[in-house]
């Protein structure tokens, strides 16, 4: 499987911007499909935002504010978070699967075989 390290979480202020980083390895490619999900304690863990050879994908809550995008050349993830609310604190996570371009089902968890370990957003008004 592909090891994936997040970084870049924190604490903000509500209308705050953030960039979270989700570094890849451990594959000599890295067009595979890839996304971020967040979840808090006591609730199931929630797509964010994906990114395939057909493009970025986005939930409905995020769309507007979020933006997924990829490095080839580090081999890196990347969540750009805008216009911050209470609502979007969370644990965030990367997801994999290097043996696909494109997963359909992208925003069910099940659908992801590689996961980090979470980097913690926490926004506050």
């Amino acid at each position: 499987q592909v090891q994936l390290v997040e970084s870049g979480g924190g604490s903000v202020q509500v209308g705050g911007t953030l960039r979270l980083s989700c570094a890849a390895s451990g594959h000599p490619y890295f067009n595979y499909a890839m996304a971020w999900f967040r979840q808090v304690p006591g609730k199931k863990r929630e797509a964010v935002a994906g990114i395939s050879s057909s493009g970025p994908t986005y939930a409905d809550s995020v769309k507007g504010r979020f933006t997924i995008s990829k490095d080839s050349a580090k081999n890196t993830l990347y969540l750009e978070m805008n216009s911050l609310a209470p609502g979007d604190t969370a644990m965030y996570y990367c997801a994999a699967d290097k043996d696909r371009w494109v997963v359909p089902l992208w925003f069910s968890p099940d659908q992801w075989p590689s996961w980090g370990q979470g980097t913690q957003v926490t926004v506050s008004s």
